[in-house]
């Protein structure tokens, strides 16, 4: 390799949203070269994708792969708290699109990506790190390390971070705030669950609610070979009552919440159990005049929702075509049509997240004669639909919450 090479776009980090990105471009004869830290298959949580992510598969060609591979398929969410249970139905929702969608082991599941973006053209190197990044430039620059720890510089016209929970960019260039949520732990593994309980549907995700914190949460996300990801969420304080050996603590709350534990009787957990905390995140911008911010690396709010997969899509498909209305000479408007559209959506997410924890919608996802069309409508938000402006939860998510949530109580 020469020691500063031309590119049209870099994109670094090859998961979800810079498989989807680059293949986007490569659709328009842009030219996208990945710089990927990791080998892949690699580990990664999130696992329960959105109906909402399958239309932007459908944009990159890459649907009918995902389709073909085996993974779980998932048509809603189930939510259980103190023998409360209510489901909700992906296809019964309010904005049109795909209504179901799968659960995903995410290291097949993101290799599987990347290799489709192969395939159409696309370049990743793997095993490659960036280490400095100068935007100052006219063309920014970027300093790699290559697996072999030899260096080299990219001078590339724009860059796309799609760097997940690394965040590079935001490190690199001081970018980074503290999250308007409050710190909390995850603690998880993948585990045999062999259940045999005639009720249970693996085609929909598990959301529990501990019975003496509402505050804490279980998720328990089948998978089509007999395994599920199964964790627990809650704020550090909580777990400072439990064992710290992170098996031994899951253990200790699957027996406290009485239908998981039901469930859950006969599982194995032959896997080492782990845990990350504060992973909330917010930045001071999501783009500048030559990069900007997809998914993860901008903005992550909380797994309740399994938004992250489809914020990340959602960005990715944002920013793609403005890079190609740019490329094209078209004016383009990177605050409106990106930043204050992206965040249109993860507003609506964020508003439901806060609302779980406060206790307002946990009330109205619980709630046992729901009105149909609200219903609908919420529902829309569960697949992921959330810049859908024509859904009044949408729209006013926190008028439209407290509304319901007071109408629920009564």
């Amino acid at each position: 390799m020469s020691s500063t090479q031309p590119a049209h776009v870099v994109i670094i980090g090859a998961g979800p949203s810079g498989s989807l990105a680059a293949a986007l471009l490569n659709k328009q004869g842009i030219n996208a070269t990945i710089i990927e830290k990791s080998i892949f298959p690699r580990f990664s949580i999130g696992e329960s994708l959105l109906p909402a992510c399958m239309e932007s598969l459908k944009k990159a060609d890459m649907f009918d792969a995902v389709n073909a591979a085996g993974f779980q398929f998932k048509n809603g969410a189930a939510f259980h708290a103190s023998g409360k249970y209510t489901e909700f139905d992906f296809t019964d929702k309010y904005t049109a699109g795909e209504g179901t969608t799968f659960q995903v082991q995410r290291g097949h599941f993101d290799k599987l990506l990347a290799d489709c973006a192969e395939q159409q053209g696309v370049t990743i190197r793997y095993e490659h790190e960036v280490k400095n990044i100068d935007v100052d430039r006219d063309k920014p620059l970027l300093t790699i390390l290559d697996k072999n720890k030899n260096s080299y510089e990219i001078e590339a016209d724009f860059i796309l971070d799609a760097s997940g929970f690394g965040r590079v960019l935001p490190r690199l260039l001081g970018l980074e705030e503290p999250s308007t949520l409050p710190p909390r732990r995850a603690i998880f593994t993948h585990i045999e669950d062999n259940i045999t309980a005639l009720h249970y549907d693996r085609n929909k995700i598990l959301v529990s609610i501990h019975p003496d914190d509402s505050k804490v949460w279980y998720w328990l996300i089948p998978f089509s070979n007999g395994t599920c990801s199964f964790g627990v969420v809650g704020e550090p304080e909580f777990f400072a009552n439990y064992p710290d050996d992170h098996l031994e603590a899951l253990k200790q709350l699957v027996s406290e919440e009485h239908n998981l534990a039901a469930l859950l009787a006969q599982a194995s957990y032959p896997n080492p159990c782990s845990s990350i905390m504060g992973y909330s995140a917010n930045v001071t911008k999501l783009f500048d005049r030559n990069y900007a911010l997809l998914g993860n690396a901008g903005e992550f709010l909380d797994p309740v929702f399994s938004s992250g997969v489809t914020i990340a899509m959602k960005s990715a498909e944002l920013a793609t075509n403005l890079l190609i209305k740019q490329f094209n000479n078209e004016t383009v408007n990177w605050q409106t049509e990106y930043s204050d559209t992206l965040m249109t959506g993860v507003n609506a997410f964020r508003c439901y997240v806060e609302g779980w924890y406060t206790g307002e919608f946990q009330d109205v996802v619980l709630h046992e004669n729901p009105n149909p069309k609200i219903k609908q409508m919420i529902c829309s938000i569960l697949a992921g639909y959330a810049w859908d402006e024509t859904n009044p939860f949408v729209a006013e998510p926190a008028r439209r919450l407290k509304v319901v949530a007071e109408l629920c109580k009564s």
